[in-house]
């Protein structure tokens, strides 16, 4: 018995011990907010001219807390000051005035500030700095469902806990509003583009109301994804028409509650008549029918409609031409508060496409795009892909559209009819303790925000200033992490899917490669081989003029250019161009031994991404550089059988040999055929879970 109690006593003291030992442990949780805070506040007052809010007192208290400065911070919101959330700093010896238009201004102002004072990048005495963002509305989509689950979400469940709410309010609330307002995000939408039509009753309305109240202060609006069909599937009406009368009254008297509840609600989200959602098509109607008539609705209270582009029908000889041949028929049809948003490339968050031609060919029609920052095609929350590289190649992209313009240039206000500029990307957060379920994850929420303010940066500038933020500003850490993080797009796209192959992964939940992939009666378009097109003769999918014609979508020259196979982009070739095995590309190899080199040079960056992790290890703290660790040694091991599983694929079409001076597969095709990672849409490929069933079948 004393030996029993000895023994619990012993038990107890070494859990009390790794319980306070765990208090101080890093876990990730602070993201790139990580500063000291102040002994004593710093001086900080509001201009005699400004008046008082909860925005400007979170402003206030930001840097009462975290800036080091000596002198006094004058914090000033006038009508002269800069408009549309944008803000000056001026230094004048030790002391700094922050002025805007709008509180919200303000607000970034301090942000802004204080990531110059984490940075290293301190205005000298005299000088000021005049910011605008680039979008109005810089937005995040949540594909988070009533549930708790999150839909191509890889960090957990989902951070609004509807089950607690209104009563119980979470404190991730309010940190995540913090997060978002310090890289400029200023609108959410809560929950899945699948929307359920619960979203929409008066309950859950009121647990939306409580979110808003949370985000508000931080200049956060809040929007809601919408099922079309909610006047039918909530049981109040017959149909969902959006030209009859009975359910045009429906969605008025919805857009009153909801604006009673809400008075700053932003609008809806819509995806209709896509993966089997509702829409307007299913009574006859159009896009244009169905959003103009949720515009009108949401108009009278200053509401948007953001009407997704992402749509595709199983009998189409080619998904990557229905967005434009869809919508193109009603440019100029959109009321004035809709805009079409749409994804970055022509079929679905590719690690490489071309950008969608809908940006360059809607002339008469607001159009945003769409990003994903979570990593559904690109290793999820294991692989380490800094996505500010690949968004930043879309969005610097010539669409040579009528008088010009970059994709970034004709969704903001520089070129075309926008009365107002949005953007959106697919968060990649839930509950988990450090938000994003791998730590280098972090960069591109980060990432996505800081583009949103200012597309005019370079990726290079948004990965330094993560780095600096988040881990160390030791330049021994910074100059070969950020070289890391920026060669980890074309690394993954190496491993993955080069010369523009596309949609050849795991079947559903799309980790890991299947280019195999033949489920029975399963729509062709959900399929590897629609996408690569495999055979005898060749690889890759024609969309030339012999082809699907999707290259006509294009403005010349870029149809001129994507359509030849001698000037296509080799990083689109076989997006483009259906390519025999044989034909020699620039470099002098014929397109299979060039597969080969690629997809082995994937492999080996992956591999030093392993080796170059470790010896930053002196300026990481522990637990981080651990979870780091491994995850970039699973990559590697991902990449491997990325290559082996392509590769040995096929070879079965080209008959051809890998060449001698590439490493010989070491996984077999029949193993890798029969390997089935079970997983599903809302289901993570975890550390937990890989390691014990991959690596025993791979090694």
């Amino acid at each position: 018995m004393i030996n029993g109690l000895g023994r619990m006593k012993n038990w107890l003291w070494i859990i009390g011990l790794f319980f306070v030992l765990s208090l101080h442990a890093e876990d990730g949780h602070r993201l790139w907010l990580r500063m000291e805070r102040n002994a004593l506040p710093a001086d900080v007052s509001l201009s005699e001219s400004t008046e008082r809010t909860a925005t400007l007192d979170i402003a206030s208290r930001e840097l009462k807390d975290f800036w080091k400065g000596e002198g006094r911070v004058l914090l000033r919101v006038s009508k002269d000051g800069v408009m549309r959330d944008g803000f000056t700093i001026c230094r004048k010896g030790l002391d700094v005035e922050l002025s805007s238009a709008s509180d919200n201004g303000v607000l970034y102002a301090a942000y802004d500030l204080l990531r110059r004072q984490q940075a290293g990048d301190l205005l000298s005495d005299g000088v000021a700095v005049t910011e605008r963002p680039s979008y109005d509305i810089r937005i995040l989509n949540h594909w988070d469902n009533p549930d708790g689950t999150v839909e191509r979400g890889y960090a957990g469940r989902s951070i609004w806990k509807w089950d607690e709410l209104p009563e119980t309010v979470s404190p991730l609330y309010e940190e995540y509003a913090r997060a978002n307002a310090s890289v400029g995000i200023n609108a959410v939408v809560l929950n899945n583009v699948n929307a359920k039509p619960q979203m929409l009753s008066t309950g859950m309305l009121r647990k939306v109301a409580v979110i808003a109240e949370v985000l508000r202060p931080y200049g956060i609006r809040t929007y809601l994804s919408v099922n079309f069909a909610s006047p039918k599937a909530l049981g109040e009406l017959s149909t969902a028409d959006p030209l009859d009368e009975d359910v045009q009254r429906w969605w008025k008297k919805k857009a009153k509650e909801i604006y009673r509840l809400i008075p700053d609600f932003g609008g809806f989200l819509v995806k209709a008549n896509s993966e089997g959602e509702p829409g307007p098509q299913d009574y006859g109607r159009t896009h244009a029918d169905g959003a103009n008539m949720l515009a009108d609705v949401l108009a009278p209270y200053g509401g948007l409609v953001m009407w997704r582009a992402f749509v595709y029908q199983a009998e189409s000889p080619d998904r990557a031409c229905q967005a434009y041949e869809e919508f193109m028929p009603f440019d100029g049809q959109f009321r004035d508060n809709v805009i079409v948003q749409v994804k970055n490339g022509p079929i679905d968050f590719q690690p490489r496409e071309p950008f969608s031609p809908l940006f360059g060919a809607m002339q008469h029609t607001q159009v945003m795009p769409e990003f994903q920052i979570t990593q559904e095609y690109l290793g999820q929350s294991i692989h380490t892909v800094f996505l500010a590289t690949m968004w930043k190649d879309c969005l610097d992209a010539e669409t040579y559209r009528v008088g010009g313009g970059t994709v970034a240039d004709v969704t903001q206000h520089r070129v075309g009819i926008h009365s107002r500029s949005a953007v959106a990307g697919v968060a990649n957060i839930g509950d988990v303790v450090n938000w994003t379920g791998n730590d280098m994850a972090q960069a591109n929420w980060y990432a996505f925000g800081r583009l949103c303010w200012n597309t005019e940066l370079s990726a290079e500038q948004i990965a330094e200033e993560f780095l600096k933020q988040t881990f160390s500003t030791d330049e021994h850490f910074i100059e070969p992490v950020r070289q890391l993080l920026l060669r980890s797009w074309d690394t993954a796209v190496s491993y993955m899917m080069p010369l523009g192959l596309h949609h050849i992964f795991a079947f559903g939940h799309h980790y890991g490669p299947e280019p195999w992939c033949a489920p029975p009666d399963t729509r062709p378009d959900w399929l590897p081989k629609y996408y690569h097109r495999a055979d005898t003769v060749g690889v890759g999918f024609d969309r030339t003029v012999r082809g699907s014609k999707a290259v006509l979508q294009y403005h010349e020259p870029l149809a001129t250019l994507y359509g030849d196979l001698e000037t296509c982009p080799e990083e689109y070739l076989l997006w483009f161009h259906h390519v025999p095995w044989e034909y020699v590309m620039r470099n002098g190899l014929t397109l299979w031994d060039n597969l080969c080199y690629i997809y082995n040079s994937g492999v080996e960056d992956a591999r030093e991404f392993v080796d170059l992790w470790q010896k930053v290890q002196p300026y990481v703290d522990t637990e981080r550089y651990e979870a780091i660790q491994m995850r970039f040694e699973r990559q590697a091991l991902d990449a491997e059988w990325w290559r082996d599983a392509c590769l040995l694929y096929f070879q079965q079409y080209s008959r051809r040999s890998i060449p001698a001076d590439c490493p010989p597969p070491v996984h077999d095709l029949e193993e890798l055929m029969e390997f089935r990672l079970h997983l599903d849409n809302y289901t993570a490929a975890d550390m937990d879970k890989l390691p014990n069933v991959v690596l025993n079948v791979f090694r």
